[in-house]
């Protein structure tokens, strides 16, 4: 069993890497936010409190935010990989995150992640965890709602 779990994990890396490479060499746009979906899969034999991932790759040139919104049933996980991001989420301190960190964004809560570096774009895997897919996957809010 060990062995089979090892072969599916190499086998699947092997199948990912091909796709990392491309979006590695991806320019980020200059006026928005860029998200390119990687994976979006129901999840079977689970604990049904998650229904569905959903894994992009976010990147933002210098200056770039993206509006206050929010995921209903659907936390974030914002992995940084180049670059720092800035991270508001209603109710909590600003974070700035650099490469190598996490921001954790509960469901149903207001933020925005933005790039406040002058010169250096950013790339974030962002992982979104629903809880129900009939639900919006996300709502664009108001400053300050």
């Amino acid at each position: 069993m060990l062995v089979r779990r090892r072969f599916l994990n190499v086998t699947g890396a092997a199948l990912a890497l091909p796709v990392i490479a491309r979006i590695a060499h991806a320019q980020p746009s200059p006026g928005a936010p860029k998200l390119t979906q990687l994976l979006k899969a129901d999840l079977t034999r689970q604990n049904q409190t998650v229904q569905e991932t959903v894994v992009n790759l976010l990147e933002m040139a210098p200056g770039v935010s993206a509006p206050w919104h929010m995921h209903p049933g659907a936390q974030e996980i914002v992995f940084v990989l180049d670059g720092a991001l800035v991270v508001e989420v209603d109710g909590e301190a600003t974070k700035q995150v650099g490469a190598g960190g996490v921001a954790l964004i509960p469901a149903e809560i207001p933020h925005l992640v933005r790039n406040e570096g002058a010169q250096t774009p950013a790339r974030a895997l962002v992982t979104h965890s629903r809880s129900d897919k009939e639900k919006p996957f996300v709502v664009t809010l108001k400053r300050g709602t």
